[in-house]
């Protein structure tokens, strides 16, 4: 009984903690995203029509690792089917940080714009069964100065 006792404890402070981590991660993005609005970010090859000069490749990197509550619950979840919402935050996060640092190293290299943006995803297994312990974005694009 003590151990189901410790059990739920751990669990609903993991919950409580990640939940606290994952709406400051949250608010971080949304910061700098308003910051670096101007920065414009674009999937096409093609230089736009002006007078641009092709800059340095710039990236953003990021490992986002899942807590163990969100774990819990995806297991929980893919037994019965449905959208891993846990997954899906963890993702939207790690996307967004990755072209914000993107971003950012393009503004340090004095770019406007960043042309031919991609992303790469993988994800990091560990664990039993390969469980996915943390999820990696990488972006990467062409910086431009006017």
């Amino acid at each position: 009984m003590v151990e189901l006792i410790i059990i739920a404890t751990l669990t609903a402070l993991g919950y409580v903690f990640g939940r606290a981590a994952e709406r400051k991660h949250f608010a971080s993005i949304l910061r700098r995203e308003e910051q670096l609005k101007e920065i414009l970010v674009f999937n096409e090859r093609q230089l736009p029509p002006g007078d641009w000069q092709q800059g340095p490749l710039v990236n953003g990197n990021v490992v986002i690792s899942l807590d163990y509550f969100k774990r819990l619950v995806s297991t929980l979840k893919s037994l019965v089917g449905g959208r891993l919402t846990a997954y899906e935050s963890l993702l939207e996060r790690a996307r967004r940080e990755a072209l914000l640092r993107m971003k950012e190293q393009a503004q340090a290299q004095g770019a406007q714009m960043v042309i031919n943006v991609r992303l790469e995803t993988a994800s990091i297994s560990k664990g039993k069964g390969d469980q996915v312990g943390s999820v990696e974005v990488y972006a990467y694009g062409t910086a431009l100065i006017s």
